[in-house]
């Protein structure tokens, strides 16, 4: 195997000129940071992993993509199940209010059991 790298002088040291490859831009949001946290407290070998092998940032873009479009889906189907539209939160603003937050609180906790701490 013959590997050409680049070195830098500094004082008495070659050190060697690495670069990584580049890494897909996009902003962590909600899920991506807590999955980010999660593997670096709990599956530290994963994340070292995903790290080295650069593919750390579109591991965590594509889970928080998934996640971000699997909590819409749940609560679109809870909606519907539950009943909540947008005649009862004309008719009884504080129901709708009550029942929204439940849902979205249920689909969150979904999400969080399938997708980020998994």
């Amino acid at each position: 195997m013959n590997m050409k790298l680049k070195y830098e002088e500094n004082g008495d040291y070659l050190i060697p000129q690495i670069m990584l490859d580049e890494q897909p831009e996009g902003t962590l949001t909600k899920y991506g940071l807590l999955r980010k946290n999660y593997l670096k407290e709990n599956k530290k070998g994963i994340y070292t992993g995903l790290l080295l092998n650069g593919n750390l940032m579109s591991h965590l873009l594509t889970l928080q993509e998934q996640a971000e479009e699997r909590m819409e889906l749940l609560t679109e189907q809870m909606k519907v199940r539950e009943g909540v539209t947008e005649q009862l939160k004309a008719t009884d603003q504080m129901l709708w209010v009550q029942k929204m937050n439940n849902i979205r609180h249920s689909a969150e906790e979904i999400v969080l059991t399938e997708l980020i701490y998994n």
